[in-house]
């Protein structure tokens, strides 16, 4: 029979050691199936063998996963911390490359001084970045000023006063109604 799972397992293997005992226990009988023969109490403790594996396995697993959780609860933690002892001990022995080497670290490296070549390539390309973007200096910028035309300036002397709604009179004509001057035209029927 085909089982479901190491749970499954277990408990088959439980069930045949309490079959065994039951039936086999008080026989000296030898066992002979799968190509071989077996005491009673070979049988058992082979049987009683899945379950102390997986009661192993099992705890392991849980004692794994206590340890990845303190693990990743202290590391970061660890890290920075380590991190920051990197940085004191390169301030401290920067200049000693032996000294850094003893703390498993390499010393900053100096930088190479440009050619004449490369130096007025970069001089080249940062004043072709500084005319493509319209970059200028901060002397520059005061130099430049706007210049504004036709601007008329009128003067607020006082606030102006919120304008009340005038009811409609009925003298008033209304634009495009019966009988009012200025060429409404007539209802249409």
């Amino acid at each position: 029979m085909a089982t479901k799972g190491k749970e499954t397992d277990v408990s088959r293997a439980e069930d045949l050691v309490a079959g065994t005992s039951k039936h086999y226990a008080n026989t000296a009988q030898v066992l002979a199936f799968d190509g071989g023969s077996f005491t009673v109490a070979e049988v058992i403790a082979k049987l009683q063998t899945i379950p102390a594996l997986r009661e192993a396995t099992e705890t392991a697993q849980a004692t794994a996963h206590a340890k990845v959780a303190a693990e990743e609860a202290q590391l970061p933690a660890l890290l920075a911390f380590m991190i920051a002892y990197i940085a004191f001990v390169k301030a401290t022995f920067g200049a000693t490359p032996d000294v850094l080497a003893d703390f498993g670290l390499t010393p900053k490296k100096a930088p190479t001084p440009l050619t004449a070549t490369q130096q007025a390539a970069a001089v080249a390309k940062r004043n072709a970045t500084r005319e493509a973007r319209g970059t200028r200096s901060a002397k520059q910028k005061k130099a430049v000023k706007g210049n504004v035309t036709g601007v008329v300036v009128t003067p607020v002397t006082a606030a102006p006063q919120p304008a009340s709604p005038q009811p409609a009179t009925a003298s008033t004509p209304v634009a495009g109604a019966p009988g009012a001057s200025g060429g409404g035209s007539a209802p249409h029927s």
